[in-house]
C-alpha cells in the first residue's frame, strides 16, 4: 500500500470515529437535557432514583457507548419512542 493511500485511510478511519463521537455526543446531550427536564439536577439523583449504576448514567451523558438496553430503559423511563428521541437529531 502506497504512502498517499495509507495516509487517506488513516484520515478515513480518524473522520468515522470523529463522526461517531459527535453523534455520541450529540444522543448524550440529548439524554442530558431528558434527565434535567424531568427535574433532576445531577446524574447520581437520577440514577439513585432509577436503580442504575451513577457511574453508568455519568459514563452515558459523557458520551461514552452504551449498550441499546440501557438506552431503550432511559427512553422508558421517560415515557418517549425511539422516534421522539431522534426527532431533530442528525
Amino acid at each position: 500500500m502506497t504512502f498517499l493511500l495509507m495516509s487517506i485511510v488513516v484520515i478515513f478511519d480518524f473522520m468515522s470515529e470523529s463522526l461517531e463521537q459527535e453523534r455520541l455526543n450529540a444522543i448524550a446531550m440529548k439524554i442530558k437535557d431528558l434527565r434535567i427536564e424531568a427535574g433532576f439536577s445531577g446524574h447520581r439523583q437520577f440514577a439513585d432514583e432509577y436503580d442504575m449504576q451513577a457511574k453508568q448514567y455519568w459514563r452515558i451523558e459523557s458520551g461514552k457507548n452504551f449498550t441499546m438496553l440501557t438506552f431503550l430503559r432511559i427512553l422508558e423511563i421517560h415515557k418517549i419512542t425511539l422516534e421522539e428521541f431522534f426527532k431533530g437529531l442528525e
